[in-house]
């Protein structure tokens, strides 16, 4: 993907009712971010199987593609400003976006998904070449403690893990993974405990840090299912 293809997204922050979560706002003529839809639902149960972004607990909702990726970028992930690429197409209701942190930086695929009967947008996961999760798989059902494995190279090794569950951003734990480092991938193992939240289902979240000032760069982020 060349520096061309790729256009500076700014990020205007709103305060969106329910849970403070922001939204990205493109910088060309587009449809809005949310629908139009008076539609809302409730319950952290609530949320689409395959659903990380938005929370459907929430009215956010998004009538494009683009606008569900960039929000899933800045209000998700933490990238300060993010950078999508043309929207490449799957099928009629599913594609996929090409993701920075800069116009530099290490590319983040985001999966976007028409999920709902609004025809609405919804991220459904991301990944990087340079975190690679073996275990668990996607919408595996996870217990406590759980075994994380895949390999990965990062600034010092360092990678970033957060679980989370459906609607927050606040994570069940915060930890992190050793694996390879300068550009060489190496393999990562740990387990981590962690207590059953309410919701059903939740994400994984892997993320690297810029050597640089600490922000986010790239990440890999799987739906995973909470066991009993």
């Amino acid at each position: 993907m060349s520096k061309r293809q790729f256009s500076l997204v700014i990020v205007a922050l709103v305060v969106v009712a329910g849970l403070g979560v922001l939204i990205g706002r493109q910088t060309a003529p587009s449809t809005t971010t949310t629908s139009t839809s008076t539609t809302t639902t409730t319950g952290v149960n609530a949320q689409p199987l395959e659903a990380i972004w938005p929370f459907a607990n929430t009215a956010t909702r998004f009538a494009d593609p683009f606008s569900a990726a960039v929000s899933f970028a800045h209000d998700y992930l933490g990238m300060n400003q993010p950078m999508l690429s043309a929207f490449q197409r799957g099928d009629a209701r599913s594609g996929e976006f090409s993701l920075r942190a800069s116009a530099t930086g290490p590319v983040t695929t985001v999966m976007v998904r028409q999920l709902s009967a609004d025809n609405t947008w919804w991220v459904i996961g991301a990944a990087c070449a340079d975190v690679v999760v073996t275990s668990p798989h996607a919408l595996a059902p996870i217990t406590s403690p759980v075994t994380l494995t895949g390999s990965s190279t990062a600034f010092e090794a360092v990678v970033n893990v957060e679980l989370r569950q459906d609607a927050s951003l606040v994570p069940i734990v915060r930890t992190t993974v050793m694996g390879g480092s300068n550009g060489v991938m190496g393999p990562f193992t740990k387990s981590v405990t962690f207590a059953r939240p309410v919701a059903r289902y939740g994400s994984l979240v892997f993320r690297t840090l810029s050597a640089k000032d600490g922000s986010v760069i790239e990440a890999s982020v799987l739906r995973i299912g909470f066991g009993a």
